[in-house]
């Protein structure tokens, strides 16, 4: 092993050991105990570890290192840096909602996910329900810690945590926590007596903190953006940095947001005109929104929808891609006590024992009110050729260190999902022009997303502001305006992803089409971007710019 692939491995360890839930949910090591520290201390103590760790990577020359090694350190340094900026956010003190990235609401969503496959497996799991409350009650100390500093949350964001809390605490026999078949006998009836006199009453403790010590201190809906906490200019710059991988600054992209909603209006334009009779965008947007025909009927009608669509995607995949990843893939309703504030969905990705699917969630709540033509395009940036190949493929890269194979860049696997949206089309896997309208749909949305996140977090819009904007400039769905709002306040700066993730592979892809000509081969690019794991954009560039660069490729 190089010295760079033993640092990459002690980088992991480092996060396993700060996030012991997260090699359990990955299959790489159900066993490690407990759900990890969040108290300011360890906090800190790990953020120590980080720099230093970093700083070791940094002395080593690239000069003298491998293509892969040179890669690895690039991702190790640029890992731990982003590491040290959310710590240096200390997002956990503000970010309350009901959005699976805050720590209750995650809690619910990510430990059912744990594949449980004997005795010692279920042993550690039920350590971890036994610790749900001190987790807990360490999270609500960070919370009061950020009411005392200013770093208060938004008000209806903590009442929607509330909220979700007791739909949870309401009906104990659709626990989440429940869902996973268990080992044994005995295990269940162990399960069932931690659920009842400890789990419940640790999230009913927490539920109640935030009743009585942070909701009241909460921001208003005029002033939901990281820009009205103390030094938080600063803190956006930062989080826009680690979610982009990039220098752009908020301005910027800003700026970018509302030259593309300018683009897509003349492609609007062409296929309403198809569709509706229609070029105004106003009357394509309102067609759009208000066409009983673009609703679903009912929840399994979505849900089919989405698995005919990507089976489509996994039977044309093979002329794009060389590499097709094996694991398998499943299409699942969000839970119902987590819909409602959901994201209308979202993919978790299969464990590396191969013990859990890639699986694919879709939200039905209120789905008579959802959009039919959205539901493609959806499936295909989730599944395939999406977040499910880019994922799978990244695990089955056992020749590169772990953290290249689990690595987390938004900018990366957002753009890659976002680029597969488009790809489909090149594809030629959408039905016909009405789901088209629903690829310009979810464009117009990651465009408004550029323009929302950094009005709400740099510009000191309004949450009302926000929903404004996006209601005239994208067909969005009334029943997801205020959830998808919500999402980029409780989350600042990953919204920004997205877009600029995907512009990137595509100038990309055009220099390599136009360095190669005649010789570029899709399949081979599409390996290449997919085949080093989540990368940061600037890495990305470099790997790509190599292999087409003269002396590099035949």
């Amino acid at each position: 092993m190089t010295d760079v692939a033993a640092l990459a491995d002690e980088f992991v360890e480092l996060q396993f050991d700060a996030e012991p839930l997260q090699p359990a949910v990955l299959g790489i090591d159900s066993t490690r105990p407990g759900l990890g520290d969040v108290g300011e201390y360890a906090e800190q103590a790990h953020r120590a570890k980080l720099v230093a760790l970093a700083e070791r990577a940094r002395a080593i020359d690239p000069a003298g290192l491998g293509t892969q090694d040179r890669v690895t350190r690039d991702v190790l340094l640029s890992q731990a840096a982003a590491e040290v900026a959310q710590i240096d956010a200390r997002q956990i003190e503000f970010c309350v909602s009901d959005f699976f990235v805050a720590p209750a609401a995650g809690l619910l969503t990510i430990l059912p996910m744990v594949a449980l496959r004997g005795p010692e497996d279920g042993q550690a799991h039920l350590d971890r329900l036994a610790a749900i409350p001190d987790f807990l009650a360490q999270v609500a100390e960070r919370h009061r810690a950020g009411v005392a500093a200013g770093r208060v949350p938004v008000a209806h964001l903590v009442q929607a945590a509330i909220d979700h809390l007791d739909r949870y605490l309401a009906d104990p026999s659709a626990d989440p926590l429940l869902r996973q078949p268990a080992p044994d006998d005995d295990f269940a009836a162990r399960r069932a007596r931690l659920l009842t006199d400890v789990v419940r009453p640790g999230f009913a403790a927490y539920r109640d903190a935030l009743v009585a010590d942070i909701v009241g201190h909460g921001r208003p809906e005029d002033r939901p953006g990281v820009c009205h906490l103390p030094d938080g200019e600063r803190i956006y710059a930062s989080l826009a940095r680690v979610h982009t991988t990039t220098d752009r600054d908020p301005e910027e992209l800003h700026r970018t947001g509302l030259e593309l909603i300018e683009q897509l209006a003349g492609e609007y334009a062409e296929i309403g005109g198809r569709v509706f009779g229609t070029r105004e965008l106003p009357e394509i947007f309102m067609r759009l929104r208000t066409d009983p025909a673009l609703r679903w009927k009912d929840a399994e009608e979505l849900l089919a929808t989405a698995r005919a669509a990507i089976t489509r995607a996994e039977e044309a995949a093979p002329r794009w891609f060389g590499r097709i990843p094996p694991q398998p893939w499943v299409v699942e309703p969000i839970p119902a006590a987590e819909a409602p504030g959901a994201a209308p969905a979202y993919y978790l990705l299969p464990s590396a024992d191969g013990s859990r699917p890639g699986t694919y969630f879709a939200n039905t709540h209120q789905v008579t009110e959802r959009f039919r033509h959205t539901a493609e395009v959806i499936a295909f940036h989730e599944a395939i050729p999406g977040h499910h190949f880019q994922l799978s493929t990244a695990l089955g890269l056992t020749d590169l260190p772990l953290l290249r194979r689990i690595g987390g860049f938004n900018a990366y696997s957002e753009g890659w999902g976002l680029y597969s949206e488009r790809l489909a089309h090149e594809m030629g896997l959408y039905s016909g022009d009405v789901s088209l309208l629903g690829m310009l749909s979810m464009d117009s949305m990651r465009a408004g997303r550029l323009v929302v996140d950094t009005g709400m977090h740099a510009k000191g819009w309004s949450r009302q502001q926000a929903i404004d904007f996006l209601k005239e400039n994208t067909p969005m769905p009334l029943v997801e305006l205020s959830s998808e709002v919500d999402r980029y306040i409780g989350y600042p700066g990953q919204a920004l992803s997205y877009m600029v993730g995907r512009l990137e592979i595509q100038r990309i892809r055009r220099a390599a089409e136009r360095a190669l000509g005649e010789r570029f081969d899709i399949r081979a690019f599409h390996d290449l971007v997919l085949g080093g794991g989540a990368v940061p954009l600037t890495v990305l560039d470099d790997v790509v710019t190599e292999w087409f660069s003269p002396g590099h490729r035949s």
